[in-house]
């Protein structure tokens, strides 16, 4: 079985998703203008300095903006769409199929999907640049290298989102597995730091060096062959290219492993059981004390325990950690005020509400016993709010004490979370909304990450109406906070909390009834197979 077979396997899947589902053919075409447009702008931008003839501007822009590319393949993923599982490896797991077989044709299948496509057609501005610059010689190396560097960009979107969707079905791992990516999301910001400090300051020597360095890391290497041979250094192209075919091959070992693992299933261990207390009444034993003894606390705790023991969600609490993690520090770190500030405050508190944009999703048919029980639309969406924040609030106390600290202004901690408190709380009337309404279906595989056909788009484009809501909504907020200077350090804590407790109720408000009117078709569409 070749890897053309699992290409055209997939491409018969995907066309065979779109049939009488009106919402996945406008997705599908949705996506296929977005990822047209991406492809125009990178191939413009990655152009231009071949069309000026700036060879210095070349040196810079396609080594940062190659990386920025692979970067975005590691992690919008993770954040945003995840990963089109319309071959889902463990379908494969009873056919008589050798590892390597198996691996070379997903990896093809990865390679026909719109994104590898749309990243190749922007990516082409490179060869452009280095036609211009350098001719044939360092068009054809450029060539080699963006083909290189796509191969990578599939290679390591696979094999990271494969480990943690191993990584993340063993709850002894999840740890790690935070602290991993969480580490790895932090090697983001002295890059892009430093990037940002040598624009602000115009000193494009200081960001030359930073591109001379990351063109010898493989993030920037495979973009950077043109110019090597344009500068005459034609001995760094073999030199480059290993590096990048070198680090291909280990990323694909590295999924090769977990890709087995999933395939076989995470495997039981025998652990010591914590035996129950028979002396406690099955409410008391499923109920933590802090909560009341009614359906509110019964639906709270059940939702506290899956957003902790389910894959998915877990993956979303990993998501919104990473994020927390760094823009806190880009944000004490910047030379913006205090409107720059609110914004990315907003960013922050609006992307912890984002988690719940399909929460009906993450149940799919077991939503089907909340239905059957009545449970009103008000009652099951406050109670799965409070059982998310039980996670989130903690984390937004955090953020703000990192914000505060790492800016050296600790009188302004209460005021930063009144703006979090805001900004959470009109995230989540709007996403709540959101989600009865524009609720989707995930696939039935064990990658926590994993979207079908128009999933991810779906995912993206939801965060971002949530994300551009939020923004818009605390423009109030946003206003007072620049006009009222030091005041608001004192105004802003009872305003923001007052201000996203007012949203939150609105929201809900309007969302319950329509759970109620929408609860049957809410879940036929959640169950609907992938």
């Amino acid at each position: 079985m070749s890897a053309r077979h699992f290409v055209r396997l997939k491409l018969r899947l995907t066309a065979n998703g779109l049939r009488a589902r009106t919402w996945r053919v406008v997705l599908f075409v949705l996506g296929c203008l977005l990822a047209a447009f991406a492809a125009v702008a990178g191939y413009a931008v990655f152009s231009l300095p071949g069309l000026l003839g700036e060879d210095r501007a070349a040196g810079t822009l396609l080594p940062l903006g190659g990386a920025a590319v692979v970067l975005g393949w590691l992690f919008l993923p993770l954040v945003f769409f995840g990963v089109d599982e319309s071959l889902d490896p463990a379908r494969f797991a009873l056919l008589p199929l050798p590892r390597r077989v198996l691996l070379r044709g997903l990896f093809a299948a990865a390679l026909a999907g719109v994104p590898a496509v749309a990243t190749l057609a922007g990516t082409l501005g490179m060869v452009h640049t280095a036609a211009r610059l350098g001719g044939t010689g360092a068009a054809l190396a450029e060539l080699a290298g963006v083909t290189a560097g796509l191969l990578l960009c599939v290679a390591i979107s696979r094999a990271v989102t494969s480990a943690f969707a191993t990584a993340l079905r063993s709850r002894r791992a999840r740890d790690l597995a935070t602290v991993l990516l969480a580490g790895t999301a932090a090697l983001l910001g002295p890059l892009q730091l430093a990037a940002l400090a040598g624009a602000e300051h115009a000193d494009w020597d200081r960001v030359a060096r930073v591109a001379d360095v990351v063109a010898w890391t493989p993030l920037g290497a495979p973009y950077s062959l043109g110019l090597d041979v344009a500068a005459g250094r034609a001995w760094a192209v073999p030199v480059k290219l290993a590096l990048v075919l070198a680090s291909i091959g280990l990323l694909l070992w590295w999924w090769s492993a977990t890709l087995e693992r999933a395939m076989l299933g995470a495997a039981a261990t025998a652990g010591a059981r914590r035996r129950t207390d028979s002396s406690r009444g099955p409410v008391s034993q499923l109920v933590p004390r802090w909560l009341p003894r009614t359906r509110f606390g019964a639906l709270t705790a059940r939702e506290a325990r899956y957003w902790w023991r389910d894959a998915r969600r877990r993956a979303s609490l990993i998501t919104f950690g990473v994020v927390g993690i760094f823009l806190p520090v880009m944000m004490a770190a910047g030379s913006g005020g205090a409107g720059a500030r609110m914004g990315l405050l907003v960013l922050i508190g609006a992307l912890a509400a984002v988690s719940l944009a399909n929460q009906f999703g993450f149940d799919g048919s077991a939503y089907a016993a909340n239905v059957v029980a009545g449970v009103p639309g008000r009652l099951e969406l406050a109670s799965r709010a409070a059982g998310f924040s039980a996670y989130a609030g903690p984390a937004l106390v955090v953020i703000t004490l990192v914000a505060g600290l790492v800016a050296g202004r600790p009188g302004s901690i209460p005021a930063l979370f009144g703006s979090l408190v805001a900004a959470y709380g009109v995230g989540l009337a709007i996403v709540l909304p959101i989600s009865v309404r524009a609720a989707y279906a995930l696939p039935d595989t064990a990658n926590p990450f994993a979207m079908s056909s128009g999933g991810g788009l779906a995912k993206g484009l939801l965060s971002l109406a949530a994300l551009v809501g939020a923004s818009v909504a605390t423009l109030p907020l946003q206003l007072g906070s620049y006009l009222l200077g030091d005041a608001w350090l004192w105004l802003g804590l009872p305003a923001g909390v007052a201000y996203g407790s007012a949203a939150f109720l609105l929201g809900l408000r309007l969302a319950g009834p329509m759970l109620d009117r929408r609860a049957p078709e809410l879940l036929a569409t959640v169950s609907a197979a992938q």
